[in-house]
């Protein structure tokens, strides 16, 4: 299967989970495709979007991980039905508020909820203390997508500053998505 990693502002580089996943992928001759997006400190929407839609199309992608800022350029990708065919599986890990008001990403916000969002399963995975989405907010967002939701105990954005480096876990669901 291939996958593609989309990162979220400021990117995903080592230590970060996706860096330690693209690796873990790799080593088991898996195709992976950890696509490092444009500007990512300072992200434009549209270069973003040119960025996953020619990554989509050349790789034959079976699952995304999306990561943060990189939830809403999923959903940008959906609402503007620029995603060709459905993707096996989707993880959507510690998506941002709908409406977040964080300057350097004025280009994103606001995004709607997809009615479609180009998968034939979905995960989407939060934290009870995430400083861009409280669970009361995922859980709305849950209800909206109809996905699974899993919750996890105080794992703040779960990034690298909330200490999720290697994350077997996630490496985990790819795999039983492989099977």
């Amino acid at each position: 299967m291939n996958v593609l990693l989309l990162h979220g502002w400021g990117g995903s580089d080592f230590p970060h989970w996706q860096s330690h996943l693209a690796a873990e992928i790799a080593k088991e001759y898996g195709a992976v495709n950890f696509l490092k997006l444009p500007n990512f400190d300072f992200p434009v929407l549209e270069e973003w979007i040119q960025a996953a839609t020619k990554a989509l199309y050349e790789c034959h992608v079976d699952i995304v991980v999306c990561h943060s800022l990189g939830n809403t350029l999923w959903f940008h990708l959906c609402n503007r039905a620029l995603i060709q065919r459905n993707v096996h599986a989707l993880f959507l890990v510690a998506p941002p508020r709908l409406d977040c008001e964080i300057e350097e990403l004025q280009t994103f916000f606001p995004v709607e909820v997809p009615t479609n969002l180009y998968s034939e399963k979905t995960k989407l995975i939060v934290s009870d203390n995430d400083p861009y989405l409280s669970l009361e907010e995922a859980n709305m967002l849950q209800k909206k997508l109809q996905v699974e939701m899993k919750t996890l105990h105080d794992a703040g954005h779960i990034n690298t500053q909330s200490g999720y480096g290697n994350w077997p876990y996630i490496y985990d669901e790819i795999r039983r998505c492989k099977q």
